[in-house]
C-alpha cells in the first residue's frame, strides 16, 4: 500500500512524558526499528494529554503526507484521548471496527473474563481505520491513511509498529541507502568552517555536512566533530575534500 512519502515522523502522546513521571523509550527504540530497515525518522512530536491540542496535532499532520507513528492515548480512561482526537481531526466518526470487535471479544473469552460495553468501545476506531494487530494482548491499534496508532506500552507498541513496517512499507526499505562519516576538528571554530560546508555541500549533491561543537572538558579538548551523511558513493570522495579544507584552514584533526 505504500505511496511516495516525504518522511517518517512519530508523535508521543502522554501527560506522563511531558511532565516527567516516566521517561520517554519510544523515541530511541523507534529509531533502532527504523534503521534496521534502512529508514530513518525525520521529525518527532510529544503531545501532552490535551485532547484539543492533540487534535489540532493530528488535523496539520494528517493533512501532509508523511507516515506517523503515535504512541499512547488509545485506551478507554478518561486521560486517553486519541482515538476521539484522530476522529475528529479527520473528520468522521468513531465507530465500533468489525475486526477490533472480534480481537477483543477472543482475548475476553481466552481469560474468561465478562467483556462490558466500555471495555469493547476500546475498538471504537475512526471510521475508515484499519487495525494493527497486538501481539501481547489482542487489544488493537489502528491506522489511518498513513497514520499508525498503537498503545503507549512499549511491550505491545514495538512490535506493533514492527509490523505495520513490514506488512505496508517493505518497498521502501533500503530504498535510500546513506553513509556517513566524520572527523574532529581539533579547537575548530564553527564561525571558520562555514563556507567550507557551504562549498562541499555545493560540490556534492545529496551530501549533507554537519558540525557538532564540543566545548571541551578534563578529558578531551575543545573540539568540532565535523562530517558528511549522504550516498555512500559520495561520502568518501566528500570527506577527502573536507580533509583538505580544514588543513588549509590550520587545523589540525582525527578521524572519528
Amino acid at each position: 500500500m505504500s505511496t511516495v512519502q516525504s518522511g517518517i515522523g512519530a508523535i508521543i502522546i502522554g501527560d506522563e512524558i511531558t511532565r516527567g513521571k516516566r521517561e520517554d523509550k519510544h523515541f530511541t527504540k523507534l529509531l533502532e526499528i527504523l534503521a534496521a530497515r534502512g529508514l530513518v525518522l525525520d521529525w518527532a512530536l510529544y503531545v501532552g494529554d490535551d485532547r484539543e491540542r492533540l487534535t489540532e496535532t493530528l488535523r496539520r499532520t494528517l493533512a501532509g503526507n508523511d507516515i506517523v507513528f503515535s504512541f499512547g492515548g488509545i485506551g478507554n480512561t478518561p486521560d486517553d484521548h486519541t482515538r476521539q482526537a484522530a476522529a475528529a481531526a479527520a473528520g468522521v466518526e468513531l465507530v465500533l471496527h468489525a475486526d477490533a470487535e472480534r480481537e477483543i471479544r477472543a482475548r475476553f473469552a481466552e481469560l474468561k473474563y465478562e467483556l462490558t460495553d466500555l471495555q469493547l468501545a476500546m475498538g471504537n476506531f475512526p471510521a475508515g481505520s484499519r487495525i494493527i494487530p497486538n501481539p501481547f494482548n489482542r487489544i488493537p491499534g489502528f491506522s489511518l491513511g498513513h497514520h499508525h496508532f498503537v498503545p503507549g506500552f512499549p511491550q505491545m507498541a514495538w512490535p506493533m509498529v514492527e509490523w505495520v513496517l513490514d506488512n505496508d512499507y517493505r518497498d521502501r526499505f533500503n530504498a535510500s541507502p546513506t553513509a556517513e562519516a566524520s572527523i574532529l576538528v581539533w579547537k575548530g571554530v564553527e564561525g571558520a568552517l562555514i563556507n567550507l560546508m557551504r562549498v562541499i555541500e555545493a560540490d556534492y549533491s545529496g551530501i549533507k555536512v554537519f558540525s557538532l561543537p564540543f566545548l571541551g572538558s578534563a578529558e578531551i579538548q575543545r573540539h568540532i566533530e565535523l562530517g558528511v551523511r549522504g550516498a555512500p558513493e559520495q561520502v568518501p570522495p566528500a570527506m577527502e575534500a573536507i580533509k583538505r579544507g580544514v588543513t588549509e584552514l590550520g587545523y589540525t584533526f582525527d578521524d572519528k
